[in-house]
């Protein structure tokens, strides 16, 4: 049975345009693959990798092939290979470059092969060709049509939220992306006196300090903010509203948080949307070890099961059916981290 697939098309170097033809119809002549349907070229800048690279020509096209995905990203590596294509340098300068992006509702995460893509979702330089011919076709991991997840992009403010555990660094990473970028910091404050008497005692305090939080988030994110309005200057913040949802199930007893939900859900009527959630993830170990090493004497009560439980409830919450794209990132490796989510915030600009 014949699968339908999206893929895209690159290419910075050479006669950039002759190159992705040719690839097309190289892949046109295999047996097990059919060309359906191919956008036009859109120039774009380049994202990542080394300063100084030429601009893109950027496509995609719709292909139904008998070939498992396996065996179709080996034809399109093979015929990569024969344009030249070499990597030596992660998002360097290539003469050519295709990316097998959806095969039917398949998602599989089988290195080398990732499906659905897994930057796709918010990088504009592929979601603009693909949308011009496969606006219907489904990322089957957020649940959002192409086109759905093009209008989130326009529609959204330059707005990218971090989120994850106490002590997934999530704000040691907004610092090193708004130092690195030109991008306003959203910044929770946080009272750690507040904090400690919790820790000690949640069943009293769990109530006053969760809806101070959702209190705070919903002033900070507030839809009628008038520095939503610059859409031109990315916006960061250390924090997800929805979080606030996550950890209000962990502390609150069920009767808390009915009340808790039915406050929650009001306030995010009132909130912006972030473009992209940045969800960095660690074990409940690891956490526990980074809680320490920041010697907050509030903290020191935290289990490694309490924090893992915190990643779990956000994991959960990353995963409803109307948020949007998501980059999971393990943040064992700041640095790397901070290489990612930078060129995240470019490609959905």
């Amino acid at each position: 049975m014949a699968a339908q697939c999206l893929i895209s098309l690159g290419a910075n170097i050479g006669d950039r345009a002759h190159t992705i033809e040719e690839a097309l119809g190289k892949l046109a002549s295999q047996r097990q693959v059919q060309v359906i349907r191919t956008s036009r070229l859109y120039e774009t800048r380049p994202i990542g990798g080394p300063p100084g690279q030429s601009g893109f020509l950027n496509g995609a096209a719709v292909v139904r092939t008998s070939l498992s995905p396996a065996a179709l990203l080996g034809v399109l590596l093979r015929v990569e290979t024969e344009a030249g294509r070499t990597r030596a340098v992660r998002w360097g300068a290539r003469p050519l470059d295709l990316d097998l992006l959806l095969y039917e509702d398949f998602v599989l995460a089988e290195p080398p092969l990732r499906i659905p893509h897994p930057r796709m979702a918010w990088r504009r330089f592929v979601l603009e060709p693909a949308a011009e011919i496969a606006p219907e076709m489904v990322h089957p991991e957020t649940g959002w049509s192409i086109g759905q997840l093009l209008a989130h992009l326009d529609t959204t403010p330059y707005y990218l939220a971090i989120t994850g555990s106490i002590g997934a660094g999530k704000t040691e990473l907004a610092r090193r992306i708004t130092d690195q970028e030109d991008m306003c910091w959203i910044h929770e404050e946080i009272n750690l006196d507040q904090l400690g008497a919790f820790y000690s005692d949640p069943p009293s305090l769990a109530w006053p300090v969760e809806l101070e939080f959702l209190n705070q988030r919903t002033r900070l994110l507030a839809a009628d903010a008038e520095f939503w309005q610059d859409r031109s200057v990315p916006v960061v913040s250390d924090f997800w509203f929805e979080q606030s949802d996550a950890f209000a199930r962990i502390w609150l007893v069920p009767e808390q948080y009915a009340r808790f939900r039915a406050r929650f859900e009001a306030a995010r009527q009132r909130v912006v949307r972030p473009r992209l959630i940045v969800l960095l993830e660690a074990t409940g170990s690891e956490l526990r070890e980074r809680v320490c090493e920041r010697g907050r004497t509030c903290e020191r009560g935290l289990t490694a099961g309490t924090l893992e439980r915190l990643g779990q409830a956000i994991d959960q919450q990353t995963r409803q059916p109307h948020v949007g794209p998501v980059l999971r990132m393990s943040s064992d490796n700041l640095e790397t981290v901070t290489e990612e989510v930078s060129a995240a915030v470019l490609a959905m600009a």
